[in-house]
């Protein structure tokens, strides 16, 4: 899997998200789908309404992540890392991420940052997820990635993706991200910078999924930094 060849990093610097298409095929996602119900696969399980998410479940997957998962981060993040750079220099941060996630992640492990992150959500009818940040720790990578590994209109209806940004001194903005099974939504975790009269600032972004009509909606996210 080459990214570089698939990821379209001026939308993703320009708008704060991008979409990749067809990133996996229907055959790998209803296998990484079908791992929701072997414990040995995750750390951690999640239900949302018991903390005011929102509606639905996920898992974290723990230490040694599935190939498939493996790959996926280990293919999307060299780009990223790219990307991100360039962001911290815009924003006059000093940071700059290295260009293996090994060599990341030592880092976040260095810190205390030594939970895997990845994860599996599964939403049913009337599910959804409340709009939120994924930050684990102080070590946090900039941008993360979710794939739909359910197919719209046959698996499940409802269920959009969305996106908001608080823009400074002006109203947020909102953003549904139209997904196919396969394809993977490459956006900021938490900020991202912004080209104004004044040059560049921040801006923030929050992510959710809005309530599911009908059906069964599984969605594995990468996550980059790995938690405290």
């Amino acid at each position: 899997m080459a990214a570089s060849h698939l990821l379209d990093s001026e939308t993703l610097a320009d708008r704060g998200f991008t979409v990749v298409r067809n990133l996996i095929g229907p055959e790998e996602c209803r296998a990484l789908a079908a791992l929701w119900p072997e414990p040995s696969r995750f750390r951690k399980h999640i239900v949302m309404q018991r903390h005011g998410y929102g509606q639905g479940e996920y898992q974290y997957f723990a230490y040694d992540l599935p190939p498939p998962v493996e790959r996926l981060r280990q293919a999307l993040y060299p780009e990223l890392a790219k990307v991100a750079n360039a962001w911290n220099q815009r924003l006059g941060r000093a940071r700059r991420f290295p260009p293996a996630l090994k060599d990341w992640l030592g880092e976040c492990h260095a810190a205390g940052q030594t939970k895997p992150t990845p994860l599996l959500l599964r939403y049913g009818p009337g599910d959804y997820n409340c709009l939120h940040r994924d930050l684990y720790g102080e070590m946090v990578f900039p941008l993360q990635a979710v794939v739909l590994l359910s197919a719209p209109g046959r698996d499940f209806t409802g269920g959009e993706f969305m996106l908001v940004e608080q823009r400074a001194r002006m109203q947020s903005r909102g953003e549904v991200v139209p997904l196919e099974q396969g394809d993977a939504a490459i956006f900021a975790v938490n900020e991202r910078p912004a080209k104004g009269v004044r040059g560049w600032h921040r801006t923030a972004l929050r992510h959710g999924v809005s309530s599911l009509r009908t059906g069964e909606r599984f969605t594995l996210g990468l996550i980059f930094h790995d938690a405290a």
